[in-house]
């Protein structure tokens, strides 16, 4: 039977969102038989292309885009997996920079349904989406995919495809709920790597420098051992930066990213695109990738007056970044309205301190409706009251965007963040 496109989106999203849960009990026992079985039925698109695969707590996204932009500037035609989403699931499947296209979508989504009643389980909406993934970019016949792992790496559905790159931009305690402990998380990372992969390490405590040498890659490229970023200064709309590798020294190129932590994410990606071609990328590629890249959702400016920032900042580390930023290339003179909007099981006082370098005047707290995991308004504003901030509550995040705009100022600064999905939120409010 044929399905139209309203009829596939209603089927894809009947099944289990892991990414809208929380895991309030024993996780699901781990296994990739479903998508090894459904891979079968679809002749094994993930080995029709080399794959560079990624993993990390945070960065992941946005080490994906400008490795994906380097690739593509060397004239190569590039699929990238990603996800979240912020505002459609064609979002997470790209060539050359440009989503699915929504027939194309339907179409690859239609054919999964219809193989999956010859399957032995029901598969979740994560890997349906992986498997249109992979499908896509064998049907388009890309050169190489740069896919990102939904969650943790070695039980991700991600991990059916063999990385011919394995990169992992840093590990920090995010996905306990599964993972349990921090080692854990860890060991779940280093579970892409694939016998005589090259292995790029970023951000790795060396308490977990074991977990990352007992796996079977044939190559270990170490941040700040084998490559780094040894230049990172602000610039107009972003940073210039100048990045050493086992191949080269690129010094020095403008990287259209906000934030210091994008200089380690740009040299991340070059290192990993070198290990993808087994030579350096020549200079003119680089220069043009870095200054056109985007990431949406992630310090991205929205407003200038009153100046208005995105970030989906959902954990401690990331929003310690964010403040960091912030405070680097706008200073800690004047104060910061915040739009927080957190999923569960972030926590709220958590995220408020990792904020603290900024000189927050008040929060405004809110919950993007549309997720299940999402805190209530109510408790978000209980935690920032309870961290001694002016607080204020609106039940949208739209009408939060609103609120936090207008009490500002045309002088005044904004910062929306706390989940992609907030984020995702205003920039709906924002153009409509």
């Amino acid at each position: 039977m044929t399905m139209d496109a309203a009829e596939v989106r209603a089927w894809l999203d009947s099944h289990l969102d892991r990414e809208a849960v929380v895991n309030a009990s024993a996780p699901p026992p781990p296994s990739l038989d479903r998508m090894r079985e459904l891979m079968r039925y679809m002749a094994e698109p993930q080995h029709q292309y080399p794959v560079i695969h990624l993993t990390g707590t945070n960065g992941k996204t946005s080490t994906a885009r400008i490795a994906a932009r380097i690739l593509a500037e060397a004239g190569l035609t590039v699929g990238t997996y990603t996800s979240p989403h912020l505002h459609d699931v064609g979002e997470r499947i790209t060539r050359n920079g440009e989503p699915i296209p929504a027939d194309e979508l339907t179409e690859v989504l239609a054919a999964i349904a219809a193989t999956e009643p010859l399957l032995s389980g029901t598969l979740s909406r994560f890997e349906i989406l992986t498997a249109a993934a992979y499908r896509w970019f064998a049907d388009v016949a890309v050169d190489v995919a740069v896919v990102e792992v939904g969650m943790l790496g070695q039980w991700d559905a991600t991990n059916i495809a063999d990385g011919q790159v394995a990169v992992v931009t840093n590990v920090g305690p995010d996905h306990l709920d599964y993972a349990g402990t921090i080692e854990n998380v860890a060991r779940e990372k280093a579970g892409i790597v694939k016998e005589g992969s090259t292995l790029v390490l970023g951000e790795v405590d060396p308490a977990f420098a074991a977990v990352f040498t007992a796996t079977p890659a044939a190559t270990v490229w170490r941040r700040d051992e084998d490559f780094a970023c040894v230049g990172n200064d602000i610039a107009h709309g972003g940073r210039v930066v100048t990045i050493r590798t086992p191949s080269a020294r690129y010094d020095p190129y403008f990287l259209s990213l906000h934030g210091a932590h994008q200089g380690d994410n740009a040299a991340t990606a070059l290192v990993a695109v070198e290990a993808f071609l087994g030579q350096a990328v020549a200079g003119a590629i680089v220069e043009e990738a870095f200054a056109s890249v985007t990431s949406p959702g992630r310090l991205e400016v929205v407003g200038r007056r009153p100046l208005v920032v995105l970030d989906g900042a959902h954990n401690t580390p990331a929003a310690e970044a964010v403040a960091a930023t912030l405070v680097d290339e706008f200073g800690d003179a004047d104060p910061w309205t915040v739009v927080l909007g957190v999923l569960r099981p972030h926590d709220v006082a958590d995220l408020l301190a990792a904020l603290e370098p900024l000189r927050i005047g008040a929060v405004v707290a809110t919950a993007p409706l549309e997720s299940p995991r999402a805190i209530p308004a109510e408790e978000v504003a209980a935690a920032a009251e309870r961290a001694g901030f002016d607080v204020t509550v609106e039940q949208s995040v739209g009408a939060a965007v609103r609120a936090a705009i207008g009490g500002a100022g045309r002088d005044g600064r904004v910062l929306v963040t706390g989940s992609l999905r907030t984020v995702a939120a205003a920039r709906v409010a924002l153009v409509s």
